[in-house]
C-alpha cells in the first residue's frame, strides 16, 4: 500500500466521516486505488455525498457534467490534486 500524505489523511478522513464507513479507517484507503468499483466500491449516492462534503468543508463545488469532476474522483491522489488545485 501506499503511504499518504497528511492531505490525503485528511481527505480520507473526510470520505469515512461523509460515507459513516466505520469499518475503514483513513490508513486504510490506498491513496492509488480506485474509489469506485473493485477499489474501495462507492458508487454515484457515494459521489454526491463526498461532494457535498466538500463543498461543505473546502468551499470548492464539483460538477458531474465536468470532466475535471470526474477524473478526480479516480482515486484518492486524484481527488486530492483536485481539491489542492482550486483552494
Amino acid at each position: 500500500m501506499t503511504s499518504q500524505t497528511a492531505f490525503e489523511t485528511e481527505i480520507a478522513s473526510l470520505l469515512i466521516e461523509a460515507l459513516d464507513l466505520e469499518d475503514k479507517s483513513a490508513q486504510d484507503i490506498n491513496p492509488t486505488e480506485p474509489l469506485f468499483g473493485e477499489g474501495l466500491g462507492l458508487d454515484s449516492i457515494d459521489a454526491l455525498e463526498i461532494a457535498l462534503a466538500i463543498s461543505q468543508k473546502y468551499g470548492i463545488q464539483m460538477k458531474a457534467e465536468e470532466e475535471q469532476t470526474k477524473e478526480a474522483f479516480y482515486n484518492l491522489q486524484s481527488l486530492c490534486a483536485f481539491i489542492e488545485q482550486r483552494r
